[in-house]
């Protein structure tokens, strides 16, 4: 399937790629939401709420279940592992730069004084 095409089903690090899903990822690691509520702690229509939850739902990221007439929406953490995964990889460069620095300001104090 061509790169973006809307039918492609999104990965986890592009369904994190925007800050509302970021946010929805936040609210909804507390406690399974019903649409409705969800949708009210967001300054944008319930449409607009709902394609972000379809965008997570999609990536893995959330699921959904029919409660009656509503769908209530909750985390689904084992996808963000891929993630996780992948940030620790460049740990090892923040440390190293760290410790460079750590070397560098104690470096520089021995020789202030």
């Amino acid at each position: 399937m061509p790169q973006g095409s809307s039918s492609a089903k999104p990965d986890v690090f592009q369904a994190i790629a925007d800050p509302t899903r970021r946010h929805l990822l936040q609210l909804l690691g507390e406690e399974e939401l019903p649409v409705t509520t969800i949708a009210g702690q967001f300054p944008m229509t319930r449409t607009a709420v709902s394609k972000h939850l379809r965008i997570l739902t999609d990536a893995g990221l959330l699921k959904e279940r029919k409660v009656g007439r509503e769908t209530r929406y909750k985390l689904e953490p084992e996808p963000l592992l891929e993630l996780k995964r992948w940030l620790a990889y460049y740990e090892r460069f923040w440390e190293n730069k760290l410790l460079a620095l750590k070397r560098f300001v104690e470096q520089d104090d021995e020789e202030g004084q």
